[in-house]
C-alpha cells in the first residue's frame, strides 16, 4: 500500500513497503555496517533482503502467523534490524525490551505483551529469559543470535531458522513478496513498553500507519539521501532511533552503521565517517563538556586561539538564530575561526557529520549553540513513544534554540486550559494494549494528551516548560519547573546529573552527581589526597566549588525557585539500578526512594515556608 509523494514516486505506507522500495530503488553494497574481529563489514541491500526474506518465511516455519507478538531482547546490530522487519513481513508485531532490563522486569513485558516468541542476542540475555520462563505460558520459542555451548530445548539457533525459510522459499517462490505486501497500514506494527520516569510501563501499540506517516513527515521536514550515512548508537529499542535512526534512514536510501556500543562512539565515527547522527541532550552534554575540558589541557597559546575561534564562531551561529548577516570583517573572522577551531573538532567524529537530530528531553540552549558553532548543527524536535514519536521540528536553516520547532505535516498542536501541550493526527497511537482505561485518559476526542507543559511563540514554534507530572509544587504552594533549572546545573563540567527536589517541601533542595573524572583531575593539580573519589566530596574546597555553581545557576531565579541546599551523591547514576531510563533519563520516584535519607537531612534544619 503506498500513495504518491507529489514528485512522480509513492510513499509506503507500512514499514516493511518501505524497505522493500529502498532496496529497489537505491540498491548499495553498504546497506548496513557492523564491525567484527576484521573491521569494518559492509553488508549490501540484496544481502540484507534475503535475510529477511528467509528470517521472516523461518518464522512462519516456527508458527508465527499474522498478529502475533514476537519479542525482541538485544542490543543493537544488523540482526535487531532484520529480525525486526523480518516480524513485520509476516504481518506479526514487533514487542522490543531493553537488554538491560533485569529477567523481572523482561518477564512483565512477555506476560503483559503474551509473546509467543522472542529472539535475544546472546547466551546471558537467553539464560535471563530461560530463568523466567516456567511463568510464561504463552512463551512457545526461543531464537538466539550468536552461538551458545549447549541448544536448550525448544530454543534455535537464528542461522539454524534462516536456513529453514531459505527451504521454504525454494519450495514457494514469491511467497515472502506476497507475505510483505499483504501487511495493510492498519495493522499494529509494534507494541513498545514505555520506560517511564515515574509509573509502571504500558504498551503502546503503534501501527504501521502511524510510523510511517512520521517517517514520510518528518524527511518532509529534514530530507535524507541516498548519499547520507547514520551511525546508530541509541537504544532501537526505543521509538525515537527506532523511526528517526532506523525507518526513516531507510526512507531517504542511507546507509546505517551500527556502533560497538555508546562508548564507542568517537571512535566508531572516525572510522564509518558518518553524515547524520541522531542522539539524546545527554550524548551532546557529554561531547560539549569533554572538549571544553579537553580545552583547559592545551598549551597557552593554542587554549587561546581555541577560545578566541570558538567565540568568533558563537557568534556565527547567534547571527544565524537571529537572522541577521554578520559584517564583513566578523564574517572573516568566522571563516578563519572554523579552520582553526570548528573543522579540529568536527574531525573527532570523521568530518562529514552534516547535522544531527536530538530528541528525547529538551536540550540546553548553550549546548546547541556550541554544536552550530562547531558547524555541526543540531535539529531539537519532540515528540513521545505514543506519538510515534515526532510531533515538531526545528525546521533546517530556522532553528530557534530553546525551542523544540514547529508541528511537522499532518500533525495537529494545540495547548489545553492547563497549559498541557495536545496532540492529533496519523501519529497518535491506537491505545495501550489490553488497558482501555489508561487509554482513554490519554486520548480524549482523537487527541493524546502528553503530560508535558508548554507554549507557542509567535511564530508557532514550541517551547517545552516541564513535564506536568514532574512539576514540583512547594508546600507553600509555589509551582517551580525542574527541567530548565536541572540543565543549567548539567553545564558546569563539575556535574553529570541534577535532580531537583521540592514537591510538598518548603524549599528547593537538589541532589548532585559529581563529574568524578573532573574532580579527581582537580584534586592532582591542587594536591588533594584520596583512595576512593566519594572521599574528596568532604572537602571543604569542593563543596565551594559546587556551591559556586548553585549560586551561578540560581542568580537569574525567582525567590523560590532557587535552591537552598544540595547534596553530593557518592556516586554516579545508572540504567542497572534502575535508575535511569534507556534515554539515560532520571526516574525520579526511584532516586527519591533510593535517596531518601539524604534528602531529609536536607531538610532536617529548615522549617516553615518558603520565603517569597
Amino acid at each position: 500500500m503506498t500513495r504518491s509523494r507529489g514528485n512522480g514516486m509513492t510513499q509506503a505506507a507500512t514499514l516493511i513497503g518501505i524497505f522493500l522500495d529502498t532496496i529497489a530503488r537505491h540498491p548499495k553494497p553498504d546497506q548496513f555496517m557492523r564491525k567484527g574481529p576484521e573491521g569494518w563489514e559492509s553488508l549490501s541491500s540484496q544481502r540484507a533482503r534475503t535475510d529477511v526474506e528467509h528470517l521472516s518465511l523461518g518464522l512462519g516455519a516456527l508458527g508465527v502467523q499474522r498478529g502475533d507478538r514476537v519479542a525482541l531482547l538485544s542490543e543493537n546490530r544488523y540482526e535487531w534490524a532484520i529480525t525486526d522487519l523480518a516480524v513485520l513481513a509476516r504481518g506479526a508485531v514487533t514487542v522490543p525490551i531493553y537488554p538491560t532490563l533485569t529477567a523481572e522486569q523482561s518477564r512483565h513485558v512477555l506476560a503483559n505483551s503474551e509473546a509467543r516468541l522472542i529472539v535475544v542476542s546472546t547466551a546471558a540475555q537467553l539464560e535471563k529469559i530461560r530463568s523466567v520462563a516456567a511463568q510464561l505460558p504463552s512463551l512457545k520459542t526461543i531464537v538466539y543470535m550468536d552461538p551458545v555451548p549447549v541448544r536448550p530445548e525448544g530454543s534455535h539457533g537464528l542461522a539454524e531458522v534462516m536456513e529453514q525459510g531459505a527451504t521454504a522459499g525454494r519450495a514457494a517462490p514469491g511467497e515472502f513478496e506476497r507475505l510483505a505486501r499483504s501487511v495493510t497500514a492498519d495493522e499494529v506494527a509494534t507494541i513498545i513498553y514505555t520506560s517511564g520516569t515515574t509509573g509502571e510501563p504500558k504498551g503502546a501499540m503503534l501501527t504501521h500507519r502511524n510510523i510511517a506517516s512520521n517517517v514520510w513527515a518528518g524527511l518532509e521536514v529534514s530530507p535524507i539521501y541516498p548519499t547520507n550515512r547514520c551511525l546508530s548508537f541509541l537504544p532501537l529499542c526505543h521509538i525515537f532511533e527506532r523511526m528517526g535512526g532506523f525507518y526513516s534512514m531507510l526512507g531517504g536510501g542511507a546507509s546505517i552503521a551500527y556502533a560497538q556500543s555508546l562508548d564507542t562512539v568517537a571512535a566508531d565515527a572516525m572510522e564509518v565517517r558518518p553524515t547524520v547522527l541522531v542522539g539524546v541532550p545527554r550524548f551532546f552534554e557529554k561531547v560539549y563538556a569533554r572538549v571544553m575540558d579537553n580545552s583547559r589541557t592545551l598549551p597557552p597559546l593554542r587554549r587561546a586561539i581555541f577560545h578566541w575561534g570558538l567565540e568568533q564562531r558563537r557568534e556565527a551561529a547567534r547571527a544565524h538564530f537571529e537572522r541577521r548577516r554578520l559584517g564583513p570583517f566578523a564574517a572573516l573572522q568566522s571563516r578563519i575561526a572554523d579552520r582553526l577551531v570548528g573543522a579540529k573538532v568536527r574531525e573527532r567524529v570523521g568530518g562529514r557529520v552534516d547535522y544531527c537530530v536530538s530528541g528525547g528531553a529538551p536540550l540546553n540552549a548553550k549546548v546547541i549553540e556550541f554544536f552550530f558553532a562547531i558547524g555541526i548543527p543540531i535539529r531539537e524536535g519532540y515528540g513521545l513513544t505514543e506519538t510515534s514519536p515526532v510531533i515538531t521540528l526545528n525546521p533546517p536553516g530556522r532553528e530557534k534554540p530553546g525551542s523544540v520547532g514547529k508541528a511537522v505535516p499532518g500533525v495537529e498542536v494545540k495547548i489545553d486550559t492547563n497549559g498541557e501541550i495536545l496532540t492529533r493526527g496519523p501519529h497518535v497511537m491506537k491505545g495501550y494494549f489490553r488497558n482501555e482505561a489508561a487509554t482513554a485518559v490519554a486520548i480524549t476526542d482523537g487527541w493524546f494528551h502528553t503530560g508535558d507543559l508548554g507554549r507557542f511563540d509567535d511564530d508557532g514554534y514550541l517551547y517545552i516548560t516541564d513535564r506536568l507530572k514532574e512539576l514540583l509544587v512547594t508546600s507553600g504552594g509555589k509551582k517551580v519547573a525542574p527541567q530548565p533549572i536541572e540543565g543549567a546545573l548539567k553545564t558546569s563540567k563539575w556535574i553529570t546529573e541534577a535532580i531537583l527536589i521540592g514537591d510538598q517541601r518548603p524549599t528547593i533542595t537538589c541532589l548532585l552527581v559529581p563529574n568524578f573524572a573532573n574532580l579527581e583531575g582537580e584534586a592532582r593539580v591542587r594536591g588533594w589526597t584520596f583512595v576512593r573519589p566519594a572521599e574528596l566530596l568532604v572537602r571543604p574546597e569542593v563543596r565551594a566549588l559546587y556551591k559556586a555553581e548553585v549560586d551561578r545557576v540560581n542568580e537569574p531565579l525567582a525567590q523560590f525557585e532557587k535552591i537552598k541546599e544540595f547534596a553530593l551523591l557518592e556516586r554516579e547514576l545508572s540504567q542497572e539500578g534502575d535508575e535511569l531510563t534507556p534515554t539515560l533519563k532520571v526516574k525520579r520516584r526511584v532516586i527519591a526512594a533510593k535517596f531518601a535519607a539524604v534528602i531529609d537531612r536536607l531538610y532536617a534544619n529548615r522549617s516553615g515556608p518558603e520565603s517569597h
